[in-house]
């Protein structure tokens, strides 16, 4: 099996990347990517641990995008984390991201809650700050109950401490992906809609924005759910991607390779992704298994 989806203690995880690698290769995984949220930081170590482990090590991030009033989230699979347009741009993500803290600090201090940006900071073991690491500060401070509380009330979207992040369309990370060498994969597009939204006519406009595939398994499908987007794969020519989207204590109960345990992504999916990638004919096809 392999898992094309997890996260690292440089995004939103709590595991280093060399440890998630040898995590996958104690698993039997054949393939591992690391997809950390809007940073390419954790790369360089996970894959410098490729010669130690048998599990193919396969770099990526994930990159958020707005789309039918929707926020998606892509993967971008085999880039060249080294690619110097990809890294400028990642930067300028970390930029706005910075700015983005910043205001979410003035908000809450409008709500009568006088957290710092230095005790968020002390909740993140790296320098990019996420929403985890405000939810964490909040229930440290005493503000908030839980995490799940945090974001309930205070920093989740439309909440009053939320400021929204400048979004981007979902053909501008297909390019910027593509243009890094890798392949652009809509992820668990099951969690992005409510049960009634039909994805046919929306998962064709993605198509041809550069979206090659998208998580046909995920950790959190249901039965019914895997075989809808297996079938729609297969009705789409795009490739039926998938992975557990791990993030270590910050997910309980989702493993590497299983997720809650049923998860089950074929090997043949990483042949079916390569074959998308720039540069590459489209001679490669996958027939999706809905087991």
């Amino acid at each position: 099996m392999i898992d094309l989806h997890c996260h690292s203690l440089f995004s939103d995880g709590t595991d280093a990347p060399e440890a998630l690698a040898r995590r996958a290769d104690a698993a039997g995984l054949a393939a591992l990517a690391l997809t950390d949220h809007d940073t390419l930081s954790g790369l360089p170590g996970f894959l410098a641990t490729q010669p130690l482990v048998k599990t193919r090590l396969i770099p990526g991030l994930e990159l958020s995008c707005q789309f039918m009033n929707m926020e998606l989230h892509i993967l971008g699979l085999f880039i060249d984390p080294w690619a110097p347009r990809l890294q400028q741009r990642i930067d300028d993500i970390r930029r706005r991201r910075e700015q983005r803290n910043a205001g979410m600090i003035e908000r809450l201090r409008a709500l009568k809650i006088t957290i710092t940006l230095e005790e968020v900071a002390a909740m993140a073991p790296t320098r990019l700050l996420s929403r985890v690491h405000f939810a964490k500060a909040l229930v440290h401070r005493g503000a908030a109950g839980s995490r799940q509380d945090a974001f309930a009330r205070l920093i989740g979207d439309g909440c009053p401490g939320h400021v929204p992040f400048r979004v981007l369309a979902p053909g501008e990370v297909a390019r910027w992906i593509s243009d890094a060498g890798g392949v652009a994969v809509l992820a668990h597009p099951g969690r992005s809609s409510n049960r009634g939204f039909r994805w046919e006519e929306a998962m064709l406009d993605l198509k041809r924005q550069g979206i090659v595939g998208f998580e046909a398994y995920y950790g959190e499908y249901g039965p019914a759910e895997q075989r809808y987007f297996c079938d729609l794969a297969r009705k789409l020519d795009m490739v039926p991607c998938g992975g557990s989207d791990y993030h270590g204590a910050n997910k309980p109960g989702l493993a590497l390779g299983s997720g809650r345990g049923t998860l089950q992504v074929p090997d043949e999916v990483l042949g079916a992704l390569e074959a998308r990638r720039p540069g590459r004919a489209p001679d490669q096809r996958l027939e999706p298994s809905q087991t």
